[in-house]
């Protein structure tokens, strides 16, 4: 089992944990929180032992797990990986550019791997349909949430559309060419609410909406492609699949048949993939236990969230134009 220290014992801090805890494939050691009285608090409440240093966490584990603030995220990693040390980052995966592309030098520098928390690819609707995602070239995506005023110490792309950024980024195999956004500042002093719309190379579309001043929750992305319409619910755990196929000479008297203006006729049928209930948290950390103990790829690699990243800042950047 891989040993394994977590950096930073805040909300999701938390849950990992928890699920750390839980997992067959790690061990886990401790914990270390730079708020001493907070951190004493939690070793007291759950058991975990608590870490003085994060000097003395990092030497006593095999991984470490950064929950901290994203500010901290580069000082963090910096230290670990120099240390000899495996890095899962929460997402995003630091501050800025620079510093997610001088992570990803050291980690190969220092022949470590790393994994980012873009937790959504292990969401159990996303991964039933993923393999049916072929060639999209328009995708339109909604994430609102609720007000919290955790988290609006950054801009919303960064706190909630970076999620949506990365799972288009997964599926649409071509690079960014163009970006349009526009943000608006409502109760912080960053955009609440954004749009922005993505420009492909191979001419892909993708158009995301971000919000945490809405009414209500949702996560819904849909995927439009060559005679298909992929939907899936994040929060629901839900998708839909619609496909079309050449209608056959004779139908079905239950068969739904469309017809457009040349005569071409498609019918349309429904596809319900499995939803296998999963943990996507502890997926991730699993997921990357393997990727360290048979010496794979990460699902989510760091250069991964550095290009999630890289493309939310240019959103931010259109903001200001």
């Amino acid at each position: 089992m891989l040993k394994v220290g977590v950096l930073g014992a805040g909300h999701l801090g938390k849950i990992h944990l928890r699920l750390l805890q839980q997992s067959e494939k790690y061990e886990l050691v401790g914990f270390y929180d730079e708020n001493a009285d907070y951190a004493e608090k939690i070793a007291a409440e759950f058991g975990y032992k608590r870490f003085p240093t994060i000097a003395t966490l990092i030497h006593a584990v095999d991984v470490i797990d950064i929950v901290t603030p994203t500010l901290s995220h580069y000082k963090c990693a910096r230290v670990a990986i120099k240390s000899g040390k495996h890095i899962f980052v929460e997402k995003p995966i630091s501050n800025t550019v620079e510093e997610a592309e001088e992570i990803i030098a050291l980690a190969k520098e220092h022949n470590v791997k790393g994994q980012v928390g873009h937790v959504e690819r292990f969401n159990p609707a996303f991964i039933a349909v993923k393999n049916m995602i072929e060639n999209p070239m328009f995708i339109e995506t909604h994430r609102l949430a609720e007000f919290n005023p955790r988290g609006t110490d950054v801009p919303v792309v960064l706190d909630l559309m970076i999620h949506d950024i990365d799972a288009i980024l997964s599926v649409v195999k071509s690079k960014v060419k163009n970006i349009n956004a526009s943000g608006v500042s409502v109760i912080s002093d960053t955009p609440d609410i954004a749009n922005a719309r993505l420009e492909f190379e191979n001419g892909c579309v993708a158009n995301l909406t971000a919000s945490r001043i809405s009414l209500k929750n949702m996560r819904k992305s849909r995927f439009f492609q060559k005679d298909a319409y992929i939907s899936v619910d994040f929060l629901e755990k839900k998708c839909e699949v619609v496909k079309m196929k050449d209608a056959p000479e004779t139908p079905g008297d239950f068969d739904m048949i469309l017809q457009n203006a040349e005569g071409v006729k498609k019918q349309i049928y429904f596809a319900n993939p499995e939803v296998e209930s999963n943990n996507a948290i502890l997926d991730e950390l699993e997921t990357f236990a393997d990727a360290i103990n048979q010496n794979t790829t990460p699902i989510v690699t760091l250069e991964h969230g550095t290009e999630a990243l890289r493309v939310a800042y240019q959103i931010i950047d259109c903001f200001k134009k």
